[in-house]
């Protein structure tokens, strides 16, 4: 038995938001956020670019690529993001309704920006365990840039945060573009490190808080926080895509391509050089900010259109995401 990936589709919002026009709001060198933050330009939401409206037209655009009838998907499991247009929601219902995929049932996963990794390496094991999953749709939205305060320094590592949707299709024993093995690792020491510190139960929203815009993505504790990701983050990174390699049987070696998340030029270099990879080997999203777990999807549907997937190709997916998680799946590209 093999799970294989029929067709992903991506959807982006038509408005652009510039590396100039981040370091006016930043009071920031238009220098810094073209080189350090690796920033060119970035999609962001228009005024009916919802967050699981995004993942609808994304997975509209996978299902017509891969010539997949709604009625055929037996799961929908929605990656998209907490952020959407209602606080609470079974988003992936409401996915399952507008497509149109009567015969299907639905849910919602979350893991930040490593989302799809998980859901992919989910909805694999579900398909072994349950003789009735023959497709499943992963599919979301993101817009979490609406969460950022440009003016709060504390959280200039995620200014490079976009807008748009990602969906997957997945089928068992499609024989092409097959899902082999992930590797997912987590550590709780940041769970509570980079929060929306009110509109929960422990600070419920007052008008002070929306007047002072305490409603964004904040750090807690900034200077902690950069000291023991350091020690961590690159190293995880690595372990990840080489546990991912090893449980399907390969090595950084057999590496053709890999679709890492958006993160700052150094990162993305550090990995690549470490894995013994050449900058054509990836993509770097500097056109695209980083969109959170749709990143892989978008990085796959780059190679893809710019000929950089060849049949046997090893393809290794990376994701970071805050809490902290890191996460590699690996797949065998086309027919083999």
């Amino acid at each position: 038995m093999n799970v294989g990936i029929v067709s992903t589709g991506i959807y982006l919002p038509d408005d652009r938001m510039t590396a100039a026009e981040i370091a006016r709001l930043a009071n920031l060198p238009v220098d810094v956020v073209e080189n350090k933050l690796g920033i060119i330009e970035k999609p962001i939401p228009g005024e009916d670019d919802h967050t699981v409206e995004m993942g609808i037209r994304a997975a509209k655009i996978a299902l017509e690529k891969g010539g997949i009838d709604p009625k055929h998907i037996d799961l929908i499991i929605n990656i998209g993001e907490e952020h959407k247009e209602y606080p609470l929601w079974t988003s992936a219902i409401k996915i399952q309704e507008e497509i149109g995929a009567y015969h299907a049932w639905a849910f919602d996963v979350a893991l930040r920006c490593g989302t799809t990794i998980m859901a992919m390496k989910v909805a694999k094991s579900l398909m072994f365990s349950d003789p009735s999953i023959e497709t499943v749709l992963l599919a979301g939205g993101y817009r979490n840039g609406d969460l950022i305060d440009y003016e709060n320094e504390r959280t200039r590592f995620m200014f490079n945060l976009g807008a748009g949707g990602g969906a997957m299709i997945l089928q068992k024993n499609y024989g092409k573009n097959t899902v082999l093995e992930a590797d997912l690792i987590t550590d709780g020491s940041f769970s509570e490190d980079v929060v929306v510190p009110v509109g929960g139960t422990k600070n419920p929203l007052t008008e002070e808080h929306l007047r002072e815009g305490l409603y964004r993505l904040d750090v807690t504790d900034p200077v902690g926080m950069k000291t023991r990701l350091e020690q961590k983050s690159l190293q995880n990174f690595l372990t990840a895509i080489r546990n991912s390699l090893q449980k399907s049987g390969y090595t950084e070696e057999d590496i053709d391509y890999i679709a890492i998340l958006h993160m700052k030029k150094s990162a993305h270099d550090y990995v690549l050089n470490e894995l013994g990879l050449s900058s054509d080997q990836s993509i770097y999203l500097e056109k695209y900010g980083h969109i959170g777990q749709i990143d892989q999807i978008l990085s796959l549907e780059l190679a893809e259109k710019e000929g950089k997937l060849k049949e046997g190709d090893v393809v290794v997916l990376v994701s970071a995401g805050i809490g902290y998680a890191w996460g590699a799946i690996t797949l065998k590209w086309g027919s083999h």
